[in-house]
Protein backbone atom coordinates (compact mmCIF):
# COMPACT_ATOMS: atom_id res chain seq x y z
CA UNK A 1 0.00 0.00 0.00
CA UNK A 2 2.77 2.42 0.78
CA UNK A 3 4.69 1.79 -2.46
CA UNK A 4 1.32 2.28 -4.25
CA UNK A 5 0.83 5.79 -2.71
CA UNK A 6 4.12 6.60 -3.41
CA UNK A 7 3.95 6.10 -6.86
CA UNK A 8 0.60 8.06 -7.19
CA UNK A 9 2.46 10.58 -5.33
CA UNK A 10 5.31 10.50 -8.13
CA UNK A 11 2.22 10.57 -10.95
CA UNK A 12 0.37 13.52 -9.14
CA UNK A 13 4.10 15.62 -9.48
CA UNK A 14 4.99 14.58 -12.64
CA UNK A 15 1.57 16.01 -13.76
CA UNK A 16 2.23 18.91 -11.55
CA UNK A 17 5.40 19.46 -14.00
CA UNK A 18 3.86 19.03 -17.06
CA UNK A 19 1.35 21.49 -16.17
CA UNK A 20 3.60 24.20 -15.32
CA UNK A 21 5.62 22.74 -18.73
CA UNK A 22 2.76 23.55 -20.50
CA UNK A 23 2.16 26.93 -18.94
CA UNK A 24 5.80 27.92 -19.87
CA UNK A 25 5.24 27.61 -23.36
CA UNK A 26 1.98 29.66 -23.18
CA UNK A 27 0.56 30.33 -26.64
CA UNK A 28 2.58 28.74 -28.28
CA UNK A 29 1.59 25.30 -27.27
CA UNK A 30 -1.23 23.50 -29.22
CA UNK A 31 -4.27 22.21 -26.97
CA UNK A 32 -4.64 18.85 -26.38
CA UNK A 33 -7.27 17.82 -28.90
CA UNK A 34 -5.45 19.51 -31.81
CA UNK A 35 -2.74 17.51 -33.41
CA UNK A 36 1.04 18.57 -33.49
CA UNK A 37 1.93 21.35 -35.74
CA UNK A 38 4.10 20.68 -38.69
CA UNK A 39 7.81 20.83 -38.57
CA UNK A 40 9.36 23.87 -39.63
CA UNK A 41 12.51 24.10 -41.86
CA UNK A 42 14.53 26.13 -38.88
CA UNK A 43 17.60 23.97 -37.56
CA UNK A 44 17.34 23.10 -34.37
CA UNK A 45 20.32 24.08 -32.11
CA UNK A 46 18.70 25.26 -28.49
CA UNK A 47 20.19 28.47 -28.33
CA UNK A 48 16.77 30.87 -29.13
CA UNK A 49 13.29 31.05 -27.47
CA UNK A 50 12.07 30.86 -30.94
CA UNK A 51 13.67 27.19 -30.69
CA UNK A 52 12.09 26.49 -27.56
CA UNK A 53 8.62 26.35 -29.30
CA UNK A 54 9.85 24.21 -31.99
CA UNK A 55 11.44 21.79 -29.84
CA UNK A 56 8.14 21.35 -28.10
CA UNK A 57 6.69 21.00 -31.49
CA UNK A 58 9.12 18.59 -32.60
CA UNK A 59 8.78 15.91 -29.49
CA UNK A 60 4.78 16.55 -30.35
CA UNK A 61 5.31 15.33 -34.02
CA UNK A 62 7.46 12.27 -32.15
CA UNK A 63 3.98 11.43 -30.85
CA UNK A 64 2.61 10.49 -34.22
CA UNK A 65 5.48 8.62 -35.92
CA UNK A 66 5.59 4.95 -36.56
CA UNK A 67 7.39 2.12 -35.05
CA UNK A 68 9.40 1.60 -39.02
CA UNK A 69 10.03 5.68 -38.93
CA UNK A 70 11.57 5.57 -35.23
CA UNK A 71 13.38 2.98 -36.47
CA UNK A 72 15.10 4.91 -39.61
CA UNK A 73 15.41 8.38 -36.95
CA UNK A 74 17.65 5.83 -34.98
CA UNK A 75 19.77 4.74 -37.95
CA UNK A 76 20.34 8.22 -39.14
CA UNK A 77 21.55 8.93 -35.03
CA UNK A 78 23.36 6.28 -35.44
CA UNK A 79 25.46 8.50 -38.33
CA UNK A 80 25.03 11.81 -37.27
CA UNK A 81 24.42 12.12 -32.90
CA UNK A 82 24.63 16.15 -33.32
CA UNK A 83 20.88 15.38 -35.33
CA UNK A 84 19.15 17.35 -32.68
CA UNK A 85 16.10 17.08 -34.54
CA UNK A 86 15.98 13.50 -34.94
CA UNK A 87 16.80 13.05 -31.30
CA UNK A 88 13.94 15.17 -30.04
CA UNK A 89 11.45 13.85 -31.88
CA UNK A 90 12.14 10.29 -31.32
CA UNK A 91 12.44 11.36 -27.63
CA UNK A 92 8.83 12.25 -28.13
CA UNK A 93 7.90 9.29 -29.61
CA UNK A 94 9.83 7.39 -26.45
CA UNK A 95 8.19 9.63 -23.81
CA UNK A 96 4.48 8.74 -25.19
CA UNK A 97 5.16 4.81 -25.25
CA UNK A 98 7.18 4.98 -21.75
CA UNK A 99 4.20 3.53 -19.61
CA UNK A 100 3.41 0.63 -21.46
CA UNK A 101 6.86 -0.21 -22.98
CA UNK A 102 9.72 -0.93 -20.88
CA UNK A 103 11.83 -1.08 -24.16
CA UNK A 104 10.43 2.29 -24.96
CA UNK A 105 11.61 3.79 -21.29
CA UNK A 106 15.13 2.64 -21.59
CA UNK A 107 15.18 4.19 -24.65
CA UNK A 108 14.19 7.20 -23.48
CA UNK A 109 16.17 6.98 -21.00
CA UNK A 110 19.40 6.94 -23.19
CA UNK A 111 17.93 9.91 -24.97
CA UNK A 112 17.80 11.82 -21.78
CA UNK A 113 21.11 11.47 -20.21
CA UNK A 114 22.53 12.30 -23.64
CA UNK A 115 21.17 15.38 -23.90
CA UNK A 116 22.22 16.42 -20.29
CA UNK A 117 25.99 15.25 -21.27
CA UNK A 118 26.30 16.62 -24.59
CA UNK A 119 24.04 19.45 -24.57
CA UNK A 120 22.53 20.69 -21.41
CA UNK A 121 21.86 24.44 -22.97
CA UNK A 122 19.31 22.81 -25.54
CA UNK A 123 15.61 23.93 -25.26
CA UNK A 124 14.63 20.44 -24.87
CA UNK A 125 16.79 19.71 -22.12
CA UNK A 126 14.81 22.44 -20.02
CA UNK A 127 11.01 20.74 -20.85
CA UNK A 128 9.13 18.10 -19.13
CA UNK A 129 10.19 15.75 -22.18
CA UNK A 130 13.51 15.69 -19.80
CA UNK A 131 12.12 14.87 -16.29
CA UNK A 132 12.67 11.66 -14.44
CA UNK A 133 10.98 10.84 -11.05
CA UNK A 134 13.41 8.69 -8.70
CA UNK A 135 10.22 6.32 -7.88
CA UNK A 136 9.53 5.91 -11.15
CA UNK A 137 12.73 5.65 -13.01
CA UNK A 138 15.02 4.48 -9.94
CA UNK A 139 18.57 4.94 -11.08
CA UNK A 140 18.37 6.70 -13.86
CA UNK A 141 17.03 9.74 -12.29
CA UNK A 142 20.12 9.69 -9.99
CA UNK A 143 22.69 9.64 -12.42
CA UNK A 144 20.62 12.46 -14.33
CA UNK A 145 20.67 14.23 -11.66
CA UNK A 146 24.43 13.75 -10.73
CA UNK A 147 25.14 14.55 -14.29
CA UNK A 148 23.18 18.19 -14.10
CA UNK A 149 24.50 19.15 -11.07
CA UNK A 150 28.10 18.21 -12.69
CA UNK A 151 27.06 20.76 -15.98
CA UNK A 152 26.23 23.21 -13.36
CA UNK A 153 30.02 23.33 -11.74
CA UNK A 154 31.67 22.67 -15.57
CA UNK A 155 29.36 26.07 -16.72
CA UNK A 156 28.38 28.00 -13.68
CA UNK A 157 28.38 31.05 -15.47
CA UNK A 158 25.59 29.74 -18.10
CA UNK A 159 22.19 30.61 -17.06
CA UNK A 160 20.38 28.54 -19.93
CA UNK A 161 21.93 25.46 -18.02
CA UNK A 162 21.47 26.43 -14.59
CA UNK A 163 17.88 27.22 -15.12
CA UNK A 164 17.50 23.86 -17.27
CA UNK A 165 18.79 21.82 -14.04
CA UNK A 166 16.59 23.61 -11.86
CA UNK A 167 13.98 22.44 -13.80
CA UNK A 168 15.06 19.00 -14.12
CA UNK A 169 15.31 18.92 -10.02
CA UNK A 170 11.88 21.25 -9.36
CA UNK A 171 10.31 18.55 -8.23
CA UNK A 172 12.31 16.14 -6.28
CA UNK A 173 15.27 18.52 -5.57
CA UNK A 174 13.66 21.42 -4.79
CA UNK A 175 16.09 23.18 -2.39
CA UNK A 176 19.00 22.52 -5.42
CA UNK A 177 16.63 24.10 -7.99
CA UNK A 178 16.21 27.06 -5.82
CA UNK A 179 19.80 27.82 -5.37
CA UNK A 180 20.11 27.34 -9.63
CA UNK A 181 17.29 29.76 -10.12
CA UNK A 182 18.80 32.02 -7.62
CA UNK A 183 21.97 31.88 -9.29
CA UNK A 184 20.61 32.50 -13.02
CA UNK A 185 19.00 35.52 -11.98
CA UNK A 186 21.87 37.18 -10.46
CA UNK A 187 24.23 36.15 -13.73
CA UNK A 188 20.63 38.20 -15.43
CA UNK A 189 18.83 40.07 -12.95
CA UNK A 190 17.02 41.83 -15.78
CA UNK A 191 15.51 38.74 -16.83
CA UNK A 192 12.08 38.08 -15.80
CA UNK A 193 11.68 34.59 -16.13
CA UNK A 194 13.76 33.68 -12.97
CA UNK A 195 12.01 35.32 -10.57
CA UNK A 196 8.94 33.56 -12.25
CA UNK A 197 10.40 30.31 -12.27
CA UNK A 198 11.11 31.29 -8.76
CA UNK A 199 7.93 31.70 -8.00
CA UNK A 200 6.25 28.71 -9.57
CA UNK A 201 8.76 26.73 -7.32
CA UNK A 202 7.47 28.30 -3.66
CA UNK A 203 3.82 28.05 -5.18
CA UNK A 204 4.51 23.95 -5.58
CA UNK A 205 1.97 21.73 -3.69
CA UNK A 206 0.77 24.77 -1.44
CA UNK A 207 -2.81 23.01 -0.75
CA UNK A 208 -1.15 20.45 1.59
CA UNK A 209 1.28 22.86 3.38
CA UNK A 210 0.42 23.82 7.00
CA UNK A 211 -1.29 27.32 7.59
CA UNK A 212 1.93 28.83 8.73
CA UNK A 213 4.32 27.28 5.50
CA UNK A 214 1.59 28.36 3.04
CA UNK A 215 1.71 31.40 3.48
CA UNK A 216 5.24 31.97 3.98
CA UNK A 217 6.21 30.13 0.84
CA UNK A 218 3.38 32.16 -1.02
CA UNK A 219 4.61 35.31 0.81
CA UNK A 220 7.41 34.22 -1.76
CA UNK A 221 6.36 33.54 -4.50
CA UNK A 222 4.02 36.44 -4.73
CA UNK A 223 7.33 38.68 -4.65
CA UNK A 224 9.05 36.70 -7.08
CA UNK A 225 5.75 37.19 -9.08
CA UNK A 226 5.90 40.76 -8.83
CA UNK A 227 9.68 40.86 -9.35
CA UNK A 228 8.91 38.80 -12.89
CA UNK A 229 6.14 41.22 -13.39
CA UNK A 230 7.89 44.48 -12.89
CA UNK A 231 10.89 43.60 -15.65
CA UNK A 232 8.29 42.11 -18.07
CA UNK A 233 7.60 44.98 -20.93
CA UNK A 234 4.69 43.45 -22.87
CA UNK A 235 1.40 43.87 -22.08
CA UNK A 236 0.13 40.52 -23.21
CA UNK A 237 2.73 38.58 -21.03
CA UNK A 238 2.11 40.87 -18.14
CA UNK A 239 -1.44 39.85 -18.44
CA UNK A 240 -0.21 36.12 -18.25
CA UNK A 241 1.34 36.56 -14.75
CA UNK A 242 -2.67 38.15 -13.00
CA UNK A 243 -3.39 34.79 -12.45
CA UNK A 244 -0.20 34.14 -10.34
CA UNK A 245 -0.10 37.06 -8.68
CA UNK A 246 -3.88 37.67 -7.66
CA UNK A 247 -3.49 33.63 -5.94
CA UNK A 248 -0.40 34.04 -4.35
CA UNK A 249 -1.29 37.18 -2.69
CA UNK A 250 -4.30 35.36 -1.42
CA UNK A 251 -2.53 32.57 0.01
CA UNK A 252 -0.07 34.81 1.24
CA UNK A 253 -2.99 36.27 3.00
CA UNK A 254 -2.87 39.88 1.19
CA UNK A 255 -6.91 40.12 0.71
CA UNK A 256 -6.10 43.52 -0.83
CA UNK A 257 -3.74 42.70 -3.49
CA UNK A 258 -5.45 39.62 -4.23
CA UNK A 259 -8.55 41.30 -5.24
CA UNK A 260 -6.87 44.02 -7.39
CA UNK A 261 -4.91 41.73 -9.42
CA UNK A 262 -8.06 39.19 -10.04
CA UNK A 263 -10.56 42.57 -10.89
CA UNK A 264 -6.87 43.45 -13.41
CA UNK A 265 -6.96 39.84 -14.50
CA UNK A 266 -11.08 39.77 -15.58
CA UNK A 267 -11.05 43.26 -16.72
CA UNK A 268 -7.88 42.80 -19.19
CA UNK A 269 -9.13 39.59 -19.96
CA UNK A 270 -11.94 41.49 -22.42
CA UNK A 271 -9.07 42.43 -24.70
CA UNK A 272 -7.40 39.06 -24.81
CA UNK A 273 -10.89 36.62 -26.05
CA UNK A 274 -8.86 35.51 -28.55
CA UNK A 275 -5.82 34.44 -26.39
CA UNK A 276 -4.72 31.03 -25.57
CA UNK A 277 -5.09 32.70 -21.89
CA UNK A 278 -8.90 33.89 -21.79
CA UNK A 279 -10.30 30.87 -20.40
CA UNK A 280 -7.60 30.73 -17.56
CA UNK A 281 -8.24 34.61 -16.91
CA UNK A 282 -12.02 33.91 -16.44
CA UNK A 283 -11.71 30.41 -14.56
CA UNK A 284 -8.62 32.01 -12.22
CA UNK A 285 -10.01 35.52 -11.77
CA UNK A 286 -13.35 34.51 -10.26
CA UNK A 287 -12.15 31.79 -7.99
CA UNK A 288 -9.88 34.53 -6.01
CA UNK A 289 -12.85 36.57 -6.00
CA UNK A 290 -15.10 34.06 -5.05
CA UNK A 291 -12.76 32.86 -1.81
CA UNK A 292 -12.32 36.38 -0.81
CA UNK A 293 -16.04 36.80 -0.67
CA UNK A 294 -16.46 33.65 1.31
CA UNK A 295 -13.66 34.41 3.70
CA UNK A 296 -15.12 37.69 4.20
CA UNK A 297 -18.67 36.29 4.77
CA UNK A 298 -20.39 36.96 1.56
CA UNK A 299 -21.73 33.23 0.84
CA UNK A 300 -24.16 33.92 -2.15
CA UNK A 301 -21.61 36.05 -3.58
CA UNK A 302 -18.73 33.29 -3.08
CA UNK A 303 -21.78 30.84 -4.96
CA UNK A 304 -22.32 33.21 -7.61
CA UNK A 305 -18.49 33.60 -8.96
CA UNK A 306 -17.92 29.34 -8.14
CA UNK A 307 -20.52 29.25 -11.20
CA UNK A 308 -18.77 32.15 -13.43
CA UNK A 309 -15.66 30.62 -12.89
CA UNK A 310 -17.40 27.46 -14.39
CA UNK A 311 -18.63 29.22 -17.05
CA UNK A 312 -14.93 30.03 -18.24
CA UNK A 313 -14.88 28.40 -22.44
CA UNK A 314 -11.73 26.58 -20.93
CA UNK A 315 -8.22 26.83 -22.01
CA UNK A 316 -5.56 24.07 -23.07
CA UNK A 317 -4.66 24.19 -19.26
CA UNK A 318 -7.95 23.60 -18.08
CA UNK A 319 -9.20 21.30 -20.98
CA UNK A 320 -6.19 18.81 -20.07
CA UNK A 321 -5.11 19.00 -16.40
CA UNK A 322 -9.41 20.56 -15.16
CA UNK A 323 -10.60 23.43 -13.28
CA UNK A 324 -9.14 24.58 -9.43
CA UNK A 325 -11.16 22.94 -6.90
CA UNK A 326 -9.99 24.99 -3.75
CA UNK A 327 -13.24 27.15 -3.44
CA UNK A 328 -15.50 24.35 -4.51
CA UNK A 329 -14.12 22.22 -1.40
CA UNK A 330 -14.41 25.63 1.00
CA UNK A 331 -17.98 25.84 -0.43
CA UNK A 332 -18.38 22.01 0.12
CA UNK A 333 -17.44 22.87 4.43
CA UNK A 334 -19.91 24.95 4.19
CA UNK A 335 -22.43 22.36 3.22
CA UNK A 336 -23.29 23.73 -0.44
CA UNK A 337 -23.19 20.93 -2.31
CA UNK A 338 -26.13 22.07 -4.83
CA UNK A 339 -23.61 24.55 -6.68
CA UNK A 340 -20.88 22.40 -6.62
CA UNK A 341 -22.66 19.63 -8.17
CA UNK A 342 -23.61 22.68 -10.28
CA UNK A 343 -20.50 23.72 -11.21
CA UNK A 344 -18.82 19.65 -11.79
CA UNK A 345 -21.58 19.91 -14.98
CA UNK A 346 -20.05 23.15 -16.31
CA UNK A 347 -16.61 22.32 -15.95
CA UNK A 348 -17.80 18.88 -17.90
CA UNK A 349 -18.35 21.13 -20.98
CA UNK A 350 -14.25 21.63 -20.88
CA UNK A 351 -12.91 19.13 -19.42
CA UNK A 352 -13.80 16.10 -21.50
CA UNK A 353 -11.65 13.42 -20.55
CA UNK A 354 -11.99 14.52 -16.64
CA UNK A 355 -15.53 13.68 -17.09
CA UNK A 356 -15.76 10.12 -15.18
CA UNK A 357 -13.56 12.19 -12.34
CA UNK A 358 -16.61 14.41 -12.44
CA UNK A 359 -19.25 11.99 -12.22
CA UNK A 360 -17.40 10.66 -9.20
CA UNK A 361 -16.92 13.55 -7.67
CA UNK A 362 -20.39 14.54 -8.14
CA UNK A 363 -21.98 11.04 -7.00
CA UNK A 364 -19.80 11.49 -3.63
CA UNK A 365 -21.17 14.76 -3.16
CA UNK A 366 -24.52 13.71 -3.15
CA UNK A 367 -24.03 11.17 -1.01
CA UNK A 368 -22.67 14.12 1.89
CA UNK A 369 -19.01 13.34 1.19
CA UNK A 370 -15.72 15.53 -0.01
CA UNK A 371 -13.85 14.37 -2.89
CA UNK A 372 -10.43 13.87 -2.82
CA UNK A 373 -9.54 16.62 -5.09
CA UNK A 374 -5.59 16.21 -5.44
CA UNK A 375 -3.78 17.94 -7.69
CA UNK A 376 -7.00 20.23 -8.79
CA UNK A 377 -6.23 22.03 -5.24
CA UNK A 378 -2.91 22.98 -6.90
CA UNK A 379 -3.66 24.14 -10.23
Amino acid sequence: MRDKTIKMMSVVAMLCLVALGVMSCKKHEPSASTEAPESTETNYSGDSKEEEHDSRILAMQGWKLSSEEVKKLEEKLQANPEDLISRTKVLGWYSQKRFSSESACKARHKHIIWFIQNHPDAQIAGTPEIHLDPVLDKEVYYKAKNLWLEQTEVQKTNAVVLGNAAKFLLIHDSKIAEELLKKAQALEPENPKWPEQLGHLYSLGLARKSAGTKTELASQALRQFEKSSTTTTSDREKFYKLADLAKMAYEAGDLRKAENYANELLAQAVQYKNDWNYGNAIHHGNLVLGRIALKSGDLEKAKQYLVKAGKTPGSPQLNSFGPNMALAKELLEKNEREIVIQYFELCGTFWKRGQVDLNKRTALVRKGRTPDFRANLDY
